[in-house]
């Protein structure tokens, strides 16, 4: 019997949300932006270890696959014949939705950099993708041999010459400070609590992400798709801003909220927690600083604004690993592969947000054909990472909120519509459950959660899980077109399966 918010299998996608649900107690007007289909996004791809980077071979595009939302109910129910048959033995969680793989696609134009002909003319293109990434990191390389030897000989140039051609500043002061509130001040301030987080498998794959200080015990705030390749077996370390090093371990992880806690084995003395600041207090508008470690380069600091609240995200990385979902921060502070894990800092220093997605153009780039940065990347809120982070540290296991219902997520309707058929009517929703409790049924079209609109079910399942188990919510469904409301409470779910 199904007790989880769980969707049915899809052959394909559902539309993701076009329009974030807003809070009913806004406090701010903010237009509404034009409504606009919003593709489902991809995990932050922890930044390869060096020694094992992937070869330079762009691969073929995926086809579509099914975008489950594992937070409400697949039907049939975890664990049974049913479920076993819809997603494999292990019955949860279903594939990850669809997304631009990283690595997926080409760089667009000629091969800048290319050699030229001996008649002048440019190169002939190579063939397939492999040779434009070829081509592209050629040019890079070039690049990069251009400009040191420049740089080598315009110093020849400074020391062997007459004299020299820069003008220094007046009045330079000898010790030139910042304003503690700015954001050169914020980020030494925070910089020595953020930690790039190595973590390798035990057959050597691993990656690099990043984490912060959580408290000081010697706790490490992270996402998990940075650390589960070392969950089992491998190997974890965490590398200071000062250069140090410490052996670390998992403590726990939420594979639905995208939220690890680990622990530094030998915590040094004197660890300074980050602030925590209020997610739900944000407002669109407000400065963002993010820290992290972008393709292997630890402590870099990128800023940027809050371009969206409450933005219902599905995230894969892209290997048929479990689905995450979240209902985010999103921000145009540039993030990139390896920033997973690491603080979105607001304008005061404090943690609003985990960087965790972002969504690509789909175009490949250097480090493997990873995808960078467009400006849409997104941020697990910190109040609810701090609930889940407060169960891993006192079970080592993370809780769901649940209504216990199968959603259809191949319906074409304006809401999340329960599940009338691939299982018994007990299954897609259970009598005893919360759901079933409010005098739900199958085929009713869930609305609003909590005051706030629900367009699709991966919408309904970040609502969901912004919420403790226990919470009563006001429920809106439609059965026959006609709407009803109801108050709900929230059962749970322990653990991932």
């Amino acid at each position: 019997m199904s007790t989880e918010n769980e969707g049915t299998a899809a052959p394909t996608p559902p539309a993701a949300p076009s329009v974030p649900p807003a809070p009913a107690s806004e406090t701010q007007d903010v237009a509404p932006a034009p409504a606009v289909p919003e593709p489902v996004t991809q995990q932050l791809p922890p930044t390869p270890a060096p020694g094992t980077e992937p070869t330079q071979q762009i691969p073929p595009t995926a086809a579509p696959a099914a975008a489950p939302a594992y937070g409400e109910g697949h039907a049939p129910a975890y664990g049974g014949p049913q479920a076993q048959a819809a997603h494999g033995a292990e019955g949860w969680p279903p594939p990850p939705p669809t997304v631009p793989a990283y690595g997926a696609g080409g760089h667009g134009g000629g091969a800048w950099g290319a050699p030229l002909t001996a008649d002048g003319a440019p190169a002939p293109k190579q063939k397939g993708k492999g040779g434009l990434v070829a081509a592209v990191l050629v040019a890079a390389l070039l690049a990069g041999g251009i400009g040191g030897g420049v740089g080598y000989w315009a110093a020849e140039r400074s020391n062997n010459g007459t004299g020299s051609t820069t003008i220094s500043a007046a009045n330079t002061p000898k010790d030139l400070k910042r304003e503690a509130g700015s954001i050169a001040g914020l980020a030494a301030g925070a910089l020595p609590s953020v930690v790039t987080i190595e973590a390798s498998a035990g057959d050597g794959e691993g990656g690099t992400g990043t984490g912060f200080v959580y408290d000081q015990q010697g706790h490490i705030l992270t996402n998990n798709h940075v650390v589960a390749s070392a969950a089992n077996g491998g190997k974890l370390f965490a590398t200071f801003s000062d250069g140090k090093r410490y052996d670390a371990e998992v403590v726990g992880r939420a594979q639905g909220y995208d939220v690890a806690v680990l622990k530094l084995k030998n915590p040094p003395a004197g660890l300074k927690p980050l602030p925590l600041g209020d997610s739900d207090k944000v407002a669109v508008g407000d400065s963002t600083i993010a820290i992290g470690a972008p393709f292997g380069l630890s402590n870099t600091v990128t800023t940027g604004i809050v371009s969206a609240k409450n933005r219902p995200v599905a995230s894969g990385d892209g290997t048929g690993s479990k689905n995450s979902y979240m209902s985010a921060l999103q921000t145009d502070a540039s993030i990139n592969p390896g920033n997973s894990g690491g603080p979105l800092l607001d304008g005061r220093g404090a943690v609003i947000g985990i960087n965790s997605a972002i969504q690509s153009a789909g175009n490949g780039g250097f480090g493997g054909g990873q995808a960078g940065s467009i400006g849409l990347g997104f941020a697990i809120p910190v109040n609810q990472a701090k609930n889940v982070a407060e169960s891993l540290i006192k079970t080592g296991k993370p809780v769901y909120p649940v209504i216990s219902v199968s959603v259809d997520l191949q319906a074409k309707s304006e809401g999340a519509k329960i599940s009338e058929q691939g299982a018994a009517a007990n299954e897609l929703v259970d009598p005893n459950g919360p759901a079933g409790k409010a005098g739900l049924k199958p085929g009713d079209v869930i609305t609003e959660f909590g005051g706030k609109p629900v367009d699709s079910g991966p919408t309904l399942i970040s609502m969901i899980w912004t919420y403790k188990p226990g919470d009563t919510v006001k429920l809106t469904y439609l059965r026959g077109g006609k709407p009803t409301t109801v108050d709900i409470t929230l059962g749970s779910r322990v653990g991932d399966k």
